[in-house]
């Protein structure tokens, strides 16, 4: 989105670090072309979302190898957690500088860098959190609220507590297994990721690891 831009634009500022724009609609438009007799005119969904990801992921590395930097992931522990991530696109990187970080902790921490002056601009923080892959794309489409989930994880990988001991903190039942769902499911994106800087209790990696293959 056009917010998207002019925030990345107002960050990179105050930081006082380069920043590039290059745009994928050509190389995406190819993909779409190339992959539409396979496709079958079959509705668009997350393979398409996910070609864009996959697109810059691919474009970072590029910039990575020729310019010897290396490339961070921008996945937090939520996302990887529950897989709200795409392998081999915003998963792509040398680094995880936040992997070990809850959401609602990023925003903490975002407040914390602000606490004398704007060094990241409010609205990034404030907006509804997106990974604008379609139009009016919120992470709430498919997740709990991030202070929700946040519980919900640190109680079942931080504190290995039991899906029934879960449920009652007061989590509803339906929320609570979807949840543990998606992060025993998510383990073999996990095992492909970068790795993280360990920051809680239990980081996902070796401090962390289940068996992939069992169920």
């Amino acid at each position: 989105s056009e917010m998207s831009l002019k925030l990345a634009r107002s960050l990179a500022k105050n930081l006082s670090i380069p920043l590039k724009t290059i745009s994928i609609d050509e190389l995406y438009q190819n993909y779409l072309d190339l992959l539409a007799p396979e496709f079958d005119k079959k509705e668009s969904d997350t393979p398409e979302e996910n070609l864009q990801a996959r697109l810059r992921g691919n474009i970072l590395m590029a910039f990575s190898n020729k310019f010897h930097a290396l490339v961070l992931s921008t996945g937090n522990k939520s996302e990887l957690a529950v897989g709200y991530c795409t392998l081999y696109g915003d998963m792509a990187g040398g680094l995880a500088v936040i992997s070990d970080i809850p959401k609602t902790m990023v925003y903490e921490l975002a407040r914390y860098i602000n606490r004398d002056s704007e060094v990241i601009p409010t609205g990034i923080i404030d907006r509804p959190p997106s990974a604008e892959l379609k139009p009016d794309q919120t992470d709430q489409d498919s997740l709990p609220p991030y202070d929700i989930l946040d519980q919900i994880l640190k109680a079942y990988i931080e504190d290995r507590r039991s899906i029934s001991v879960i449920k009652e903190m007061g989590f509803e039942k339906a929320v609570v297994e979807d949840v543990v769902r998606r992060i025993d499911r998510s383990e073999y994106k996990r095992r492909q990721a970068p790795p993280g800087l360990k920051v809680t209790t239990k980081a996902f990696g070796r401090g962390r690891r289940c068996p992939i293959a069992c169920k």
